[in-house]
């Protein structure tokens, strides 16, 4: 049933127009009904009261006009701000931009001071720990580093104050290892298992490696590399080399290295003077990763249960490399890199106000991952002049109907991993192993009502977003922008 709504730019000056004639009409009748044998002064008289009414109501008709387009409450029944940004592009663009410039933005100052002094302290972590020939029966670090993640990306949100960085490693000599993929682990990237061959001679021979980094495993009489020993390990190496370089950083920083629950090992770096990134603590998350050929590496998967040694699969050069591919074809003024961290931004507020269960699921499925895929799709079947930073606006709302219809559709196939033949460039190249597994559906491990509620509450963060912005953060600036330092004059 629909329901009749009263347009007042219609209605009001309807109004006067009525009052106006009814007053013209009623001044005809009184100035026809006097006396014929009145004199001037009368009928001057008459006009001039003619025209002070005329006048009135002129004055009437503005300000009634401009009342009418100003926004009260909502008890008022006039439309609420949210509803008069929703509907005209060019306020919610102005609503965005002023948002990203003061929230979302991240000083280019302060992320270029803090990717340059991680980047220095991990290639002297490294290089202490390199080993030219690899090791009898031991592990030992390849000598370079992999930075990944949103923060080299350009794509972070909130803070430069976290980074993730893969350690490749090597294995000792004459370690063979066979890649297995679990095909009864659903979702994300493959999980995979790091087996020897059965009856292999070399584990026979370096016993104190077997019993340190290798579970038997029954079911195939072979033995299986175990993440959580490579992380206890590598987190040792990590402490002997710090102990290595410390002296020289720690008059710019105090460093500490930490091994948390789920066997991360974390760095953490506390600036003392204002030479180290404007005074903000960084934390560093350092990644041991075993290689697996053509850009890939196997590293501890966060979601295995105890006791099934379970290595994910990533793939940082490939998408280093599509990156690339797509920056050079993209306009120079792309707002592609500006959408992916206002969709980020539309996640963290919508999630601020959910309880502590309903915010893991709703991060859950709207992983940095999930976002960056999706992001990453849209960018690879659109029309790349699409992109010009005029177009904000709809490429965001391209990209968020896109997600809705893949939660309503309870699939977001895995960009390498998805089984689209053509969608990506000739130089992005696979593992044989990964071009043989089954497409990749991110959102598999989540239930429907799950997939309902973040497709349903993504809606209605977007059509009320001025309302979120207005109650989410209203005390916070844009990092580094309020930070004393000495080099931002040169910025």
């Amino acid at each position: 049933m629909s329901v009749y709504t009263l347009n007042l730019k219609l209605f009001w000056p309807l109004v006067i127009c009525i009052l106006t004639a009814l007053l013209l009409l009623h001044q005809f009748i009184f100035i026809g009904s006097e006396d014929q044998g009145n004199d001037c002064t009368d009928q001057g008289l008459a006009a001039v009261s003619l025209l002070k009414y005329i006048l009135a109501f002129i004055l009437c008709y503005f300000f009634i006009k401009y009342f009418s387009t100003q926004p009260i409450s909502a008890t008022g029944g006039f439309q609420k701000p949210s509803e008069l940004h929703s509907k005209s592009g060019v306020s919610k663009r102005e609503l965005l931009d002023d948002h990203y410039e003061k929230h979302v933005r991240l000083s280019p100052h302060v992320l270029g001071h803090s990717k340059a002094h991680v980047a220095k302290l991990v290639s002297e972590l490294v290089r202490v720990g390199r080993t030219d020939v690899p090791p009898e029966s031991s592990l030992a670090f390849r000598g370079d580093s992999i930075q990944v993640g949103s923060s080299y990306e350009e794509h972070k949100v909130g803070s430069p104050d976290c980074f993730d960085i893969l350690v490749p490693l090597r294995a000792p000599r004459g370690l063979k290892l066979e890649t297995s993929i679990c095909s009864d682990k659903h979702g994300g990237p493959p999980l995979c298992t790091l087996n020897t061959p059965r009856k292999a001679e070399w584990t026979r021979r370096h016993r104190s490696f077997t019993d340190t980094f290798m579970h038997l495993h029954n079911a195939q009489s072979a033995f299986r590399m175990s993440p959580n020993s490579v992380q206890r390990w590598f987190y040792t190496a990590t402490q002997r080399c710090l102990a290595t370089v410390r002296y020289p950083f720690e008059q710019r920083c105090s460093l500490s290295l930490s091994l948390s629950e789920e066997q991360q090992v974390l760095l953490h770096l506390t600036p003392r003077s204002d030479y180290v990134c404007c005074h903000i603590s960084m934390g560093v998350r350092l990644i041991p990763a075993l290689p697996l050929g053509d850009g890939a590496f196997l590293v501890a998967s966060q979601h295995a249960q105890r006791g099934e040694d379970l290595w994910t699969v990533y793939f940082p050069r490939q998408e280093q490399r599509l990156l690339a591919w797509l920056k050079g074809r993209l306009p120079s003024s792309s707002c592609h890199l500006k959408c992916l961290q206002l969709l980020k931004e539309v996640r963290n507020l919508s999630g601020e106000t959910l309880d502590q269960q309903a915010r893991a699921e709703w991060g859950g499925v709207l992983s940095s991952y999930a976002l960056k895929t999706a992001w990453l799709r849209l960018l690879l079947s659109t029309p790349h002049e699409a992109w010009e930073e005029c177009n904000l606006v709809d490429r965001l709302d391209d990209l968020l109907r896109s997600l809705r219809d893949s939660l309503q559709s309870r699939a977001l196939s895995h960009l390498l991993l998805g089984g689209d033949n053509g969608l990506l460039p000739d130089s992005v190249a696979l593992p044989k192993l990964m071009k043989e597994t089954i497409p990749s559906n991110l959102w598999n491990e989540f239930s429907d009502v799950t997939l309902d509620m973040v497709s349903a509450r993504l809606a209605y963060a977007w059509n009320h977003l001025p309302r979120l912005i207005r109650l989410g953060r209203p005390q916070r600036t844009s990092l580094g922008r309020g930070v004393h330092c000495k080099y931002i004059d040169t910025e």
